[in-house]
């Protein structure tokens, strides 16, 4: 629900989610929520289609729940203690919306909402939702309160200074969410009219998802491990443009990464270079494609440049903090970090004016980072984790695999948490048994809470973790087996 007030002066209400949520923890939106069977037994008025009934119930009922805000004819009846204790009894489903309508007398009607175009949620998020939009007024009395839980907070402001939030990097929004704020540009006049020109998600093929000012994700199908399955391809920038990591060697997909660029470039920007993260398929997979049908350089760190020199031509090298400046509004400076651990010439790259930082497979919001030796190295992915948290200000991770993640610092104390964990149980496995250990043996007393088939990922792990303690001296070695340092091997 787009919800506005003040028609002379409009201002729109977003809700902050709770960063413990998986799906978009910490990220702003509009109230809303996913129908329920029960919305289908709520009368309509001027609704005669069931379907488009019950979506518009299930909008007002969520609105309601989330925000204490009751669309509805007959409600200025209501005092706001009324209209509190009706949402409580709603919210510990001591009845229900069709039941609590019928009760106070009041009745919905689709005249008080203007619907918006549909949206539909990329095919490589995690979660996908066909989502129906709509917008309406603030009744006059009512005021809009946030119990905090699965939204963390609410906030009216004019359209114009939420942009500015989400151009500085304060907010991450959804391109539906950035759509509609676009749209509604201050003005009170006409608004419907302009929201009804905003284009479906689904527009066209490259879908223009722009999660922050000059951060394109264009997520691809590649070869990679699952559960992910895309890699998500990033173009930052304004005038000129660096595209990072596009991965997928699928023609279609590549298709939908030149079509976007091709409409970036129609708006007089230029492709700068290619800038490669790493050196596995998954994120190198385009370059060569993309390389000849933009007339673009690439650029990579020496060591990834010297791993795929027989299938990848790189042109430049980027050095450790190195600072790549990209001229626009508002401008970005993308810091690179050499983050070894997972590969030995990984980058990731610290965009110093809004806080974002774009984590290649250090990080990400989908699956598991593995750490393979030799390639991987634990002390080094470790300690990559660590500089990552001594950055000066993070207000949100790009990964390479998964959504985009707002909870930054809690993500990687949550990483370097995890590995801790682990470690400290394939210790104690090694403390527990009568003799020394083979990695299969290991991988099954410590990661029982994996499925058998992703026990040889597992092992390489647990050998990353086994090659840590041995060169901080507390595992000892011999041949396949390992035991703690000064128990028989």
């Amino acid at each position: 629900m787009v919800l506005l007030r003040d028609p002379a002066d409009p201002k729109v209400y977003w809700v902050k989610r709770s960063l413990k949520l998986s799906f978009m923890g910490g990220w702003h939106a509009f109230p809303g929520g996913q129908r329920d069977a029960g919305d289908y037994e709520v009368t309509i008025l001027n609704c005669d289609d069931a379907e488009a009934a019950a979506m518009r119930a299930c909008v007002v009922r969520e609105v309601f729940e989330e925000t204490g805000v009751l669309i509805a004819r007959g409600v200025e009846r209501l005092t706001a203690d009324q209209l509190s204790s009706m949402r409580a009894a709603l919210a510990d489903d001591r009845v229900s919306f069709a039941a609590l309508l019928e009760r106070a007398g009041l009745t919905l009607d689709a005249e008080l909402l203007t619907e918006l175009p549909r949206y539909v949620t990329p095919p490589s998020m995690p979660k996908r939702f066909n989502t129906f939009f709509f917008a309406a007024w603030l009744p006059e009395g009512q005021e809009a309160e946030i119990i905090p839980g699965e939204l963390h907070s609410g906030e009216w402001l004019r359209p114009r200074e939420a942009l500015g939030k989400w151009k500085r990097g304060e907010t991450l929004i959804a391109t539906p969410i950035l759509d509609v704020i676009k749209a509604l540009d201050d003005r009170a006049e006409g608004f419907a009219e302009r929201l009804h020109l905003i284009p479906q998600a689904e527009r066209d093929a490259h879908q223009r998802v722009e999660l922050r000012a000059g951060f394109w994700v264009c997520s691809l199908r590649t070869p990679t491990l699952p559960p992910a399955t895309h890699t998500n391809c990033l173009i930052v920038g304004g005038d000129e443009l660096v595209v990072i990591d596009p991965g997928s060697p699928y023609e279609e997909e590549q298709q939908k990464l030149d079509d976007l660029l091709s409409a970036l470039l129609a708006e007089g920007r230029s492709v700068r270079e290619i800038i490669i993260t790493h050196l596995h398929p998954d994120h190198i997979g385009g370059v060569n494609h993309l390389a000849r049908r933009f007339n673009a350089p690439v650029a990579a760190h020496r060591l990834t440049a010297e791993a795929i020199a027989d299938t990848v031509r790189v042109d430049r090298l980027i050095e450790d903090n190195e600072v790549i400046e990209l001229p626009g509004d508002p401008g970005w400076r993308l810091r690179a970090l050499w983050s070894p651990g997972h590969a030995r010439g990984h980058l990731g790259f610290y965009e110093e004016n809004s806080g974002s930082l774009i984590t290649g497979d250090c990080i990400v919001g989908l699956g598991t980072v593995v750490i393979a030796p030799p390639e991987g190295n634990m002390v080094e992915y470790l300690a990559s984790l660590r500089r990552f948290l001594e950055l000066p200000r993070l207000t949100a991770l790009f990964p390479a695999h998964g959504p985009i993640l707002a909870e930054a610092r809690g993500k990687i104390e949550e990483y370097i948490r995890h590995r801790g964990e682990r470690e400290a149980m394939i210790v104690d496995a090694l403390a527990r048994s009568q003799a020394p250990q083979t990695i299969p043996e290991i991988v099954r007393a410590v990661y029982t809470d994996v499925p058998e088939a992703a026990h040889r990922l597992a092992e390489m792990s647990v050998l990353a973790h086994l090659e840590k303690l041995e060169a901080e001296g507390r595992v000892q070695r011999t041949e396949v087996r390992y035991a703690l340092a000064g128990h028989r091997v």
